[in-house]
């Protein structure tokens, strides 16, 4: 994960229980990532996938980018 952009645009997917996937795009990896563990429920983490430059990245990675000391942007909850 050494060579992560966290420039790159990203794409969120969250499972929606019975209503499907939710799917929202973002200018930065950053601001999905941020996104993922900063406003959705901590149960929804777990099914969230997070897809840059043609790599996917499961609720785990997503914590360890987003607990990585490389992460660009103020974090606004504790870790």
């Amino acid at each position: 994960m050494s060579e992560f952009d966290y420039t790159s645009s990203a794409e969120l997917f969250i499972s929606a229980g019975r209503s499907g996937l939710r799917y929202r795009r973002f200018a930065s990896a950053a601001d999905a990532i941020r996104f993922a563990i900063e406003k959705l429920p901590a149960n929804a983490l777990s099914s969230a996938r997070l897809d840059v430059e043609d790599q996917q990245y499961d609720g785990k990675l997503i914590r360890a980018l987003y607990d990585s000391d490389r992460y660009p942007l103020t974090r606004h909850i504790s870790s």
